[in-house]
Protein backbone atom coordinates (compact mmCIF):
# COMPACT_ATOMS: atom_id res chain seq x y z
CA UNK A 1 0.00 0.00 0.00
CA UNK A 2 1.48 3.21 -0.76
CA UNK A 3 0.23 6.42 0.57
CA UNK A 4 1.20 10.49 -1.00
CA UNK A 5 1.26 13.21 1.55
CA UNK A 6 1.26 16.86 -0.61
CA UNK A 7 3.07 19.79 1.04
CA UNK A 8 4.40 23.33 0.35
CA UNK A 9 1.39 24.94 -1.44
CA UNK A 10 -0.13 28.69 -0.26
CA UNK A 11 -0.14 32.33 -1.18
CA UNK A 12 2.97 33.83 -3.40
CA UNK A 13 2.81 37.11 -5.44
CA UNK A 14 3.06 37.16 -9.25
CA UNK A 15 7.32 36.11 -9.69
CA UNK A 16 7.88 34.20 -6.33
CA UNK A 17 8.84 31.22 -5.81
CA UNK A 18 7.16 27.79 -4.13
CA UNK A 19 7.91 24.24 -3.08
CA UNK A 20 5.66 21.36 -3.50
CA UNK A 21 6.54 18.44 -1.65
CA UNK A 22 5.27 15.00 -1.80
CA UNK A 23 6.23 12.23 0.25
CA UNK A 24 5.73 8.76 0.27
CA UNK A 25 4.79 6.28 2.70
CA UNK A 26 5.48 2.89 1.25
CA UNK A 27 8.54 2.47 -0.86
CA UNK A 28 9.21 4.66 -3.73
CA UNK A 29 11.00 2.23 -6.11
CA UNK A 30 7.52 0.16 -6.19
CA UNK A 31 6.48 3.39 -7.71
CA UNK A 32 7.54 3.76 -11.70
CA UNK A 33 6.32 7.14 -12.93
CA UNK A 34 5.93 10.30 -10.65
CA UNK A 35 4.29 13.72 -11.00
CA UNK A 36 2.29 16.19 -10.29
CA UNK A 37 -0.87 17.61 -12.07
CA UNK A 38 -2.85 20.24 -11.05
CA UNK A 39 -6.99 21.54 -11.40
CA UNK A 40 -8.04 25.23 -11.46
CA UNK A 41 -11.40 25.97 -10.68
CA UNK A 42 -14.05 25.28 -13.42
CA UNK A 43 -10.94 23.39 -15.55
CA UNK A 44 -9.83 20.08 -15.68
CA UNK A 45 -7.36 18.35 -14.25
CA UNK A 46 -3.95 18.72 -15.93
CA UNK A 47 -0.40 17.40 -16.05
CA UNK A 48 2.15 19.35 -14.78
CA UNK A 49 4.99 17.44 -15.06
CA UNK A 50 6.53 14.15 -14.50
CA UNK A 51 9.16 12.30 -13.64
CA UNK A 52 10.40 8.34 -14.06
CA UNK A 53 12.35 5.86 -11.72
CA UNK A 54 14.96 6.35 -13.65
CA UNK A 55 14.94 10.55 -13.50
CA UNK A 56 13.87 11.19 -17.14
CA UNK A 57 11.33 14.17 -16.74
CA UNK A 58 8.22 15.79 -18.91
CA UNK A 59 6.71 18.94 -18.71
CA UNK A 60 3.60 20.71 -19.79
CA UNK A 61 4.40 23.47 -22.14
CA UNK A 62 3.14 25.93 -19.81
CA UNK A 63 5.43 25.08 -17.39
CA UNK A 64 8.57 25.00 -19.30
CA UNK A 65 11.36 26.66 -17.68
CA UNK A 66 9.71 27.77 -14.44
CA UNK A 67 9.18 24.39 -12.86
CA UNK A 68 11.73 21.64 -11.80
CA UNK A 69 10.94 18.14 -10.66
CA UNK A 70 12.86 16.19 -8.93
CA UNK A 71 12.86 12.16 -6.87
CA UNK A 72 14.88 11.93 -4.10
CA UNK A 73 14.25 7.59 -3.83
CA UNK A 74 16.50 7.64 -0.31
CA UNK A 75 14.03 9.78 1.52
CA UNK A 76 10.82 8.49 -0.51
CA UNK A 77 10.19 12.10 -1.60
CA UNK A 78 9.16 13.99 -5.20
CA UNK A 79 9.46 17.77 -4.97
CA UNK A 80 8.40 20.18 -7.66
CA UNK A 81 10.11 23.76 -7.74
CA UNK A 82 8.25 26.93 -8.84
CA UNK A 83 9.84 29.27 -9.47
CA UNK A 84 8.23 32.92 -12.16
CA UNK A 85 4.98 31.62 -10.61
CA UNK A 86 1.68 33.46 -12.99
CA UNK A 87 -1.54 34.29 -11.48
CA UNK A 88 -2.78 31.45 -14.05
CA UNK A 89 -0.87 28.81 -11.68
CA UNK A 90 -3.09 28.91 -9.77
CA UNK A 91 -4.95 25.92 -8.72
CA UNK A 92 -4.96 22.45 -6.53
CA UNK A 93 -1.39 20.51 -7.16
CA UNK A 94 -1.89 16.90 -7.13
CA UNK A 95 0.83 14.29 -6.45
CA UNK A 96 0.49 11.20 -8.22
CA UNK A 97 2.38 7.72 -8.59
CA UNK A 98 1.60 4.64 -11.08
CA UNK A 99 2.71 1.67 -9.87
CA UNK A 100 3.37 -0.63 -12.98
CA UNK A 101 2.74 -4.08 -11.58
CA UNK A 102 -0.54 -2.63 -9.73
CA UNK A 103 -1.95 -0.74 -12.56
CA UNK A 104 -2.77 1.63 -10.41
CA UNK A 105 -2.38 5.47 -10.03
CA UNK A 106 -2.42 6.78 -6.23
CA UNK A 107 -2.99 10.06 -5.26
CA UNK A 108 -2.48 12.31 -2.87
CA UNK A 109 -4.77 14.78 -0.94
CA UNK A 110 -4.04 17.53 -3.00
CA UNK A 111 -2.05 21.20 -2.18
CA UNK A 112 -3.50 24.81 -2.68
CA UNK A 113 -0.86 27.00 -4.51
CA UNK A 114 -2.56 30.70 -4.63
CA UNK A 115 -0.58 33.03 -6.82
CA UNK A 116 -1.90 36.97 -6.50
CA UNK A 117 -1.46 39.42 -9.19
Amino acid sequence: QVQLVESGGGLVQAGGSLRLSCVVSGSILSINTMGWYRQAPGKERELVATITRGGSTNYADSVKGRFTVSRDNAKNTVLLQMNSLKFEDTAVYYCYGYVVLESYTYWGQGTQVTVSS
